[in-house]
């Protein structure tokens, strides 16, 4: 055995997707505004600087918009409204769990106490959580939004192991991120199971574990090579 004695798990892109239609929110976003749409969703997805800010949601997506405005000569148009826009038509039950998340889920079970460290805020997290059917999969939930430091600062983990009762060196997190995941987690003292189903290389960080898919985390905890 690979010697942890819990598991944690981050949500967004880890455990879960959206699903919800991207190109008609993205519309009705310009309608809601009265507004000629521009660009689309994927050119606003890169223009966007970094993992979303939750304490300034609407500045971060707006910051976006500001961006797509003015490589498109619209820079009449208010950012803010816009990303005021996407934020009341964002559906947080629109999400599914990822390809193999139950298998990690029930294996991570048979190791010991599992929990959540996840940055977003606790409404829209839980209401993820209870879409997919999962909230009562773990032993405790942190949101790091709520609290005065959030990943890749060590507290959301700190606070979770304190929770559980379980020493750094004896978790691992599993994570999607190599800058909020990976990075928060190892300073904490765990180790980490990086989820790389892109295919991606991690770079400059050296997470323990490389993931393609969720599936593949029992043969980490049982120490398969």
């Amino acid at each position: 055995m690979a010697g942890f004695d819990a598991v944690l798990f981050d949500l967004d892109g880890t455990l879960c997707e959206r699903t919800q239609d991207t190109e008609r929110m993205y519309a009705a976003a310009f309608e809601q505004v009265g507004v000629e749409p521009f660009g689309d969703p994927e050119s606003l997805w890169t223009s966007l600087e970094g993992p979303p800010d939750h304490d300034d949601w609407i500045g971060y997506i707006g910051a976006g918009f500001a961006r797509l405005a003015a490589q498109h000569g619209r820079t009449e148009v208010d950012p803010l409204a816009l990303a005021s826009a996407v934020q009341s038509l964002v559906d947080d039950t629109a999400v599914a769990l990822r390809p193999g998340a139950k298998i990690a889920l029930d294996h991570a079970a048979s190791v010991g106490p599992v929990g959540l460290v996840t940055n977003g805020p606790a409404a829209s997290q839980r209401t993820k959580l209870d879409s997919l059917g999962i909230t009562d999969r773990f032993s405790t939930l942190v949101f790091g939004a709520e609290l005065p430091r959030k990943k890749p600062h060590v507290q959301p983990f700190d606070q979770a192991l304190t929770r559980i009762g379980v020493p750094p060196n004896r978790a691992l997190y599993v994570g999607n991120s190599l800058e909020y995941d990976v990075s928060g987690a190892q300073l904490a003292g765990l180790s980490v199971a990086w989820l790389s189903d892109d295919g991606d290389a991690p770079g400059p960080y050296s997470p323990e574990y490389i993931l393609k898919e969720l599936s593949e985390l029992p043969s980490v905890l049982e120490g398969d090579p």
